[in-house]
């Protein structure tokens, strides 16, 4: 099943129809997300505005074996002009598996990838990205024509100690969230110094927080 090829209004999110009872819809409408179901999204997870695709990725999913791995590779070759993001948990339960997991979706498919402790980091990132779907787009990339993503600006600013100007030097500097998530320490540094180039870096490659 194709993707739809229409993006939700500003404010508004696509849910797959399976997340209905959820807690992180529940979330997003906490947070001032209107949310519209549809059982036809194909594999994806949900839209929104903007062009943006989500599937999302469960410890469960992750420790049940290699089939949400299909999933992901009909989510890549889904014909589709969305922005397509893979949230993954990294929970206790899935961290043992989460490196290879991020190998799979980043270096095998070419995927962008963030990982989310739950539902609950979850919904907070959706939101904070539906939101600035309406607020983002009249700013343009320096020496770019083109606007900037709000996707990727909103998914650059839940990065702890990276606010809106450090996220706007981050992509001025990389272009594009895949290429963020692959760069080194070192690299990060150089446009927003060490404590901030550690705690990127970290917050992309982390291991679980809940560990022991």
């Amino acid at each position: 099943m194709e993707l739809l090829h229409a993006a939700p209004p500003c404010g508004h999110v696509i849910a797959n129809d399976k997340w209905r009872n959820s807690p992180l819809v529940q979330s997003l409408k906490d947070g001032g997300v209107k949310v519209l179901f549809e059982s036809e999204l194909g594999v994806a997870d949900f839209l929104l505005p903007n062009k943006g695709s989500i599937l999302y990725v469960s410890e469960c999913d992750i420790v049940a074996g290699n089939g949400f791995k299909r999933k992901l590779v009909r989510y890549r070759n889904a014909s589709s002009s969305f922005q397509q993001l893979v949230l993954v948990e990294n929970t206790r339960l899935s961290a043992q598996n989460f490196s290879a997991v991020q190998k799979f979706v980043v270096f095998d498919l070419g995927l962008t990838l963030l990982p989310v402790a739950g539902q609950n980091e979850a919904s907070q990132l959706v939101t904070q990205m539906v939101h600035a779907g309406g607020r983002e787009n009249s700013f343009r990339r320096s020496g770019s024509s083109g606007p900037m993503d709000p996707l990727v600006l909103a998914v650059v600013q839940q990065v702890p100690g990276v606010g809106r100007v450090k996220a706007l030097a981050l992509l001025q500097r990389f272009s594009s969230l895949h290429r963020l998530c692959d760069a080194a320490p070192v690299e990060l540094e150089a446009v927003v110094g060490p404590a901030a180039a550690q705690q990127i870096h970290s917050f992309f490659h982390r291991a679980t927080a809940d560990g022991p």
